[in-house]
């Protein structure tokens, strides 16, 4: 399903602050080819990734994500008991009950939030947190919303398959929302979807529950069709880009920063391809963090402001796809030096 762009949002919202967590574990390619079919070489040919990081054993994504909460807290100034909803986006929850964002909420101290999870957005759920944060924000009674999307892909991708485990890592990124002048944060968006099993996880459901089979033929695990994640990433992001850039009334040349959702590196260059735009407007982590999932537009954002590379009055759009397939872009004008804290590099 499709849905055309829309412009504005009647109480403007933009990102206060963010924060990242990113694991210390270094699992570079020579360490993954010791166990998979596969060479350093082939890995950063076909995905541009030369490492990335996994969560220590003992360490939950529930960990990653108060971590990444804090330093967001930190940074927009504003403390634990002032945010009204914490968002967590993440296939990788700590267990299936009870919510992630509810414990997240408990242990950062924002007790008076209420606990919202998108558990199926997969990578897209950045894009789709900060959606639905900026519309809770349209309620007046409302100030802040805590957005976090925070992956540990590392405990769902099978370390024997050479198709998904070279790809992806572990980290969690978060921002906060808050109100902020008319002409700046989120300007417009654009969301799109079409059912597909090209990537997913069979079982653990009703469909196929738990069973000393579904364990035996390794269906818990993350499956994924590369070649259908590349088709629908490279027709999609650059097509929902254009759609919300123009429904705020810019070119993409306008554009300053993009940050995409990172499947792989060699997506984002044919999206930045396609767009007619210089790769080094683009927000790279892929090469070093692997496919970050729902946290990958954090660690985006997050960069892209502390580097400078996103300065007061910016305009960036953010883009991401998901397993699903889910699709959205948002064009948010960064609210810079009015905002209610401002960073130290």
């Amino acid at each position: 399903m499709r849905r055309p762009a829309a412009t504005g949002l009647r109480l403007p919202v933009g990102v206060a602050g963010t924060g990242v967590h990113i694991p210390e574990r270094v699992v570079t390619n020579a360490e993954l080819t010791r166990e998979l079919d596969t060479t350093d070489a082939w890995i950063r040919e076909r995905t541009g990734i030369r490492e990335r990081r996994f969560l220590p054993d003992g360490q939950t994504t529930s960990d990653m994500c108060v971590a990444a909460a804090e330093a967001a807290l930190t940074d927009a100034g504003v403390t634990a008991d002032r945010i009204d909803a914490v968002i967590v986006a993440t296939f990788t929850q700590d267990q299936p009950l009870p919510s992630t964002a509810l414990m997240v909420k408990e242990r950062i101290g924002a007790h008076c939030a209420i606990p919202l999870d998108l558990n199926q957005a997969a990578c897209a759920g950045g894009v789709y947190g900060l959606w639905i944060g900026g519309h809770l924000l349209q309620n007046e009674a409302l100030s802040h919303v805590l957005v976090i999307g925070a992956e540990c892909l590392s405990r769902v991708t099978d370390p024997l398959d050479r198709a998904t485990r070279v790809f992806f890592g572990d980290a969690a990124g978060a921002a906060v929302l808050s109100r902020t002048r008319a002409g700046h944060g989120i300007l417009s968006w654009h969301i799109g979807s079409r059912l597909s099993h090209a990537v997913e996880i069979p079982a653990g459901g009703t469909r196929l529950p738990p069973s000393a089979t579904t364990l035996a033929d390794r269906e818990h695990f993350l499956k994924m069709d590369g070649r259908a994640v590349w088709k629908e990433a490279t027709e999609q992001l650059p097509a929902s880009v254009e759609t919300a850039v123009e429904s705020a009334g810019f070119g993409v040349s306008d554009i300053d920063r993009f940050i995409f959702h990172q499947a792989n590196l060699n997506i984002v260059k044919e999206a930045m391809r396609a767009l007619g735009q210089p790769m080094d407007k683009a927000a790279v982590s892929v090469d070093r963090l692997g496919n970050t999932g729902a946290a990958t537009i954090f660690i985006g954002l997050h960069e892209s402001l502390a580097g400078g590379r996103v300065r007061p009055g910016d305009l960036v759009a953010i883009s991401a796809i998901g397993a699903g397939f889910l699709w959205g872009t948002l064009c948010v004008r960064h609210w810079g030096e009015d905002g209610p804290a401002r960073r130290n590099p």
